[in-house]
């Protein structure tokens, strides 16, 4: 079981790790996968967002399959190069592949609301606990039809699966990434409360 991170040992190689796996999440594949199939700019249609329950929206369900695969393909890839340097660089690389989605240099930091991102980066953390949150989305998904619940669930919960698998590195960067999914998603929980949440496939105005 890993040791708790160390942030004073190592500082450069932290601070590396952080920007190289930054600019791997900042890849905002569903405003280019939507593009060059000729659709425009993702951020014009729905929600506005360049994840994949927007490009859903446009009723490209094969876009919206490859976006939620490449988005958390880039957190699996960023932690994978990451646990070449050891735990700490792969748990510091799972937050880097994060806020880059959230806040992508390319997009004046507007990105997307970085689930699919985290999923990603948890499997490569650890995968029993990424997958139990997978399944989570999945479950949730299936039963209430709301996208924004499913990950506000899946990506809460996660910590949880960590901490009773003994993860505990894992359980604190899951809990840092739940939080900034959590205040991402500010503007979808105050819909959920009022009952006016669009559910999966529905058409934004």
């Amino acid at each position: 079981m890993p040791d708790p991170i160390d942030w004073g040992q190592a500082l450069p190689y932290f601070l590396a790790a952080l920007a190289i796996s930054y600019l791997i999440g900042a890849i905002p594949f569903g405003l280019l996968v939507t593009r060059v199939a000729g659709l425009g700019d993702i951020r014009d249609i729905g929600s506005g967002n360049i994840g994949a329950t927007n490009v859903l929206r446009t009723g490209r369900k094969d876009l919206a399959a490859a976006t939620v695969l490449l988005d958390l393909g880039k957190g699996l890839v960023a932690v994978l190069i990451g646990w070449r340097y050891g735990p700490d660089i792969a748990a510091i690389a799972a937050l880097g592949a994060v806020l880059g989605h959230l806040f992508p240099i390319w997009l004046k930091f507007r990105g997307g609301k970085g689930v699919a991102t985290t999923l990603g980066a948890l499997l490569g953390l650890a995968f029993p606990v990424g997958g139990l949150a997978c399944v989570t989305w999945a479950v949730v998904a299936l039963a209430l039809r709301y996208s924004s619940l499913s990950a506000l669930v899946a990506v809460g919960l996660a910590p949880v699966y960590a901490y009773l698998m003994q993860e505990f590195q894992i359980a604190e960067v899951a809990g840092v990434m739940a939080v900034l999914i959590w205040l991402r998603h500010h503007a979808n929980i105050r819909r959920l409360l009022k009952g006016k949440e669009p559910k999966i496939g529905a058409k934004q105005a």
